[in-house]
């Protein structure tokens, strides 16, 4: 291959061709190939000669491409290609990808609109992990480094949470269940000690603070709060006691012990400019001298003696901010999943579960369709709980095969979390809301073959072992020493969620951990 500058066709001369180099006639027995220019620059041909290619021309490549067309244009501009754009879906400025993290750690991307809530979030992601009920899910924002997190009220924008975020950090959303959000409704007298109300004194002889509490919640605000808390002091690792006023003008600090006066107050920040974090491990993060510490505006991280005092002041950071929203939402918590259900009711079943008909044969006359649908899910549940009893009556024979033993039935269990350790349990049932009843059976670290379970009562975790042993050959489970066993730690669980035991309350929420 030889380069030519300029333009240039291709000659094909006949058999007989006269060597103009030599001036001497020659007979070629075959046609040859010639490069001959449009514009001759001399009237003379030269004959193409073979020449050496190197590895690095890159300035005889760029000359070769640029002249030859692009055969396939839309793989190099994918911008005006017609079949990549009409691949992509093509999406108006009014959605926004939103990323949110399972407890699991598996992510999941959704579109939602500019204006969509954490509520109907949730609701999108209920849908789409095919969790089994409606209610209790949240959004956390959590900012792993720092170890704080908060869970979404239900009316804030996901968009504008996530605006605030800065682009470097790792900040993200997590999908998870929170069983307490709106729990100082129902029992405000756990959430709001007497001892930390300021207006208790103020009350009437007609009122107790029960019913002041109850009344100021009714009307969409909280009593003021006050008492010790541990605050860091700038720039050094020691920790100072203040004492502090939660009011709905903001956030204040008595510089004289705990005085109520003005001159001795000091204001520290608004409610309506900061949102209240919990902080996770502070001990190892920020040296706290407690466990129990939450953090507000610019990274104030104050530290309470135990887990009920900083409930209290973290559910009265959001009645002063939100008011009578935290009601609203907490109204349309209750209501929305059962609207949900009944809209969705007949999509949820498939073809072959409509054709499908309860049937009683407990009569002598024969079987009879029952029509009351309470009574067709109560005859469901009863013979559901029936087979396997005997199933796994059957299974812990002495005589029958080890391996057919329902030894694994808990694993498919959303309460059952494995090997969690102590710490990580209490964790997790601290992150879904410290309400009275939320559980979990996990595996023992320190005894072999035995369980534990772990149960929320009065916002404190407690542990209780759950041991293997065996009687008539057969082999059972306990809590109480033998005095009540049960075939599995299913019937275990649903034991318990009827009679107390020897629990102090019944089980009643299941901590679960979803994967999107």
């Amino acid at each position: 291959m030889m380069e030519v500058a300029g333009p240039w066709t291709e000659v094909f001369e006949g058999s007989e061709m006269k060597d103009m180099s030599d001036g001497a006639e020659t007979l070629l027995g075959s046609s040859t190939l010639t490069l001959a220019p449009l514009v001759p620059e001399s009237p003379s041909i030269r004959r193409s000669q073979p020449i050496l290619i190197t590895v690095n021309r890159a300035k005889g490549v760029e000359h070769f491409s640029s002249s030859i067309p692009n055969p396939f244009p839309e793989l190099c501009s994918p911008s005006k290609s017609p079949v990549l754009n009409n691949s992509l879906p093509q999406l108006s400025s009014n959605k926004h990808l939103v990323k949110v993290y399972g407890e699991d750690s598996h992510s999941r991307s959704v579109w939602v609109s500019r204006a969509a809530t954490a509520r109907e979030v949730c609701h999108m992601l209920v849908q789409t992990a095919h969790c089994s009920d409606q209610e209790n899910w949240a959004l956390l924002e959590l900012y792993p480094t720092l170890g704080l997190e908060r869970c979404l009220e239900d009316h804030e924008v996901v968009v504008e949470v996530q605006a605030t975020w800065s682009l470097k950090g790792d900040t993200r959303l997590v999908f998870c269940k929170n069983y307490a959000k709106y729990e100082f409704f129902r029992k405000p007298v756990l959430f709001f000690p007497e001892t930390m109300i300021s207006d208790s004194a103020d009350v009437t002889k007609d009122m107790t603070s029960s019913e002041l509490i109850q009344n100021l919640l009714k009307s969409g605000t909280c009593p003021e709060i006050q008492g010790f808390l541990q605050v860091k002091e700038p720039s050094r690792k020691a920790w100072k006691k203040v004492y502090f006023f939660l009011r709905r003008s903001g956030l204040y600090c008595s510089t004289k012990g705990s005085s109520k006066e003005p001159r001795h107050l000091q204001y520290v920040a608004d409610l309506d400019d900061l949102n209240v974090y919990t902080v996770v491990n502070s001990r190892k993060l920020y040296g706290a001298p407690t466990d129990f510490t939450f953090c507000i505006k610019d990274l104030k991280i104050l530290c309470a003696e135990n887990e009920q005092t900083r409930t209290c002041w973290t559910s009265a950071f959001r009645l002063f901010k939100y008011g009578k929203q935290l009601q609203c939402n907490y109204q349309l918590s209750k209501s929305a999943p059962k609207i949900l259900e009944g809209s969705k009711l007949t999509d949820a079943k498939s073809k072959s579960e409509a054709s499908l008909v309860a049937m009683d044969f407990s009569g002598k006359a024969g079987g009879r369709v029952i029509e009351n649908p309470t009574e067709a899910q109560s005859a469901e549940r009863e013979e559901g709980q029936a087979w396997r009893r005997r199933e796994a009556l059957r299974c812990s024979l002495p005589n029958s095969n080890a391996a057919a033993r329902p030894s694994s039935i808990h694993k498919s269990q959303p309460w059952f979390h494995g090997g969690v350790s102590r710490k990580e349990t209490q964790r997790l049932i601290e992150k879904q809301g410290l309400v009275d009843g939320m559980f979990l059976i996990r595996e023992s670290q320190q005894h072999a073959q035995c369980f534990v379970l772990s149960l929320c009562y009065k916002l404190k975790t407690k542990h209780y072992l759950v041991i293997p042993c065996e009687e008539g050959g057969r082999k059972y489970f306990t809590m109480d020493d033998g005095l009540t066993l049960f075939i599995d730690l299913l019937q275990l669980v649903e034991f318990h969620q009827i009679n107390k035991g020897i629990l102090p309350v019944c089980l009643k929420h299941p901590c679960v951990c979803v994967a999107l």
